[in-house]
């Protein structure tokens, strides 16, 4: 099972990319492709041409869709994960057996639109921090079912992953803590129960960050809509001792100022929830 933070892209299982393709072509094939039963099944040739400036993911899942229907279809890639493209930029030429090259097009375009269009923002958000310490991470605000493969887009866009999901790290929120009674005592009791597991603590002033130094034991603590002065005075009071992440309200525009306030990371629900797909689009050719 994927596990914490930081698995560099190339890790992700094929199993976990073949399993995510199934399920979208059996969504879309049903009990078969009546369109592409109209034309002959004969050789084909066919090229992807992305139509603006992005950030190229995907690949492996529009291989797996391909290979789906037709195991001797041969995909060349002329960009890889994580490159940036041009507009009208042919990124694969693919050759195969006519129908399968049409059934399996959109399954393989979606995911490759999708993908992209995460790693492509996500790239905007890292270049804005470039040259400062603070790093960008995504959240659990992914696509259902998507997941794994939205945080692999991040990290070919630059970014940095958080928890996978529930299972992989402990975090500490504030209706966990106000259920527990105390960050004290919602802290120990991860401590006892999960020693092994990262924790991070949320906090909502300085006095609660404070509370999570005096307990010790934490792996990173979350400032939720702190003012850029608060950013300061909280990056200040952790300096050499916790590393601390940012959350809410945080927008491209306003990266730069959190930056300099010598926070280590910021948390950006957008790179996953509102996914923009990049415009690709599959040609025949006629030669």
């Amino acid at each position: 099972m994927t596990t914490w933070t930081d698995v560099p892209p190339a890790t992700i299982a094929d199993d976990d990319i073949q399993a995510m393709v199934e399920r979208a072509l059996i969504e879309d094939l049903g009990d078969g492709d009546v369109s592409a039963a109209l034309v002959e099944d004969g050789p084909a040739k066919a090229r992807i041409v992305c139509r603006e400036e992005a950030v190229l993911c995907g690949t492996a899942w529009v291989e797996a869709a391909f290979h789906r229907l037709d195991p001797s279809v041969e995909v060349i890639w002329e960009a890889t994960d994580g490159d940036s493209l041009r507009p009208d930029q042919t990124v694969a030429r693919i050759s195969g057996r006519t129908r399968a090259l049409l059934s399996a097009e959109r399954t393989a375009l979606n995911f490759l639109q999708a993908l992209s269009g995460t790693a492509t923002v996500t790239r905007r958000y890292a270049d804005a921090l470039a040259g400062s310490q603070t790093r960008v991470l995504d959240t659990r605000k992914t696509l259902p079912g998507l997941r794994l493969a939205q945080k692999y887009a991040v990290r070919c866009g630059g970014g940095v992953n958080h928890r996978i999901g529930l299972f992989d790290a402990v975090m500490l929120k504030e209706n966990h803590i106000a259920a527990a009674g105390s960050i004290a005592a919602a802290m120990r009791a991860a401590r006892t129960r999960h020693p092994d597991l990262p924790l991070i603590v949320e906090v909502e002033s300085l006095e609660q960050l404070q509370a999570v130094l005096d307990c010790g034991g934490a792996t990173r603590a979350l400032i939720d809509d702190f003012r850029l002065e608060d950013m300061h005075a909280a990056a200040e009071l952790c300096a050499g001792k916790l590393p601390l992440e940012v959350s809410g309200s945080v927008t491209l525009e306003r990266l730069p100022a959190i930056a300099r306030t010598g926070v280590d990371f910021v948390s950006v629900g957008a790179l996953t929830k509102h996914v923009r797909a990049v415009d690709f689009s599959m040609r025949f050719d006629n030669a």
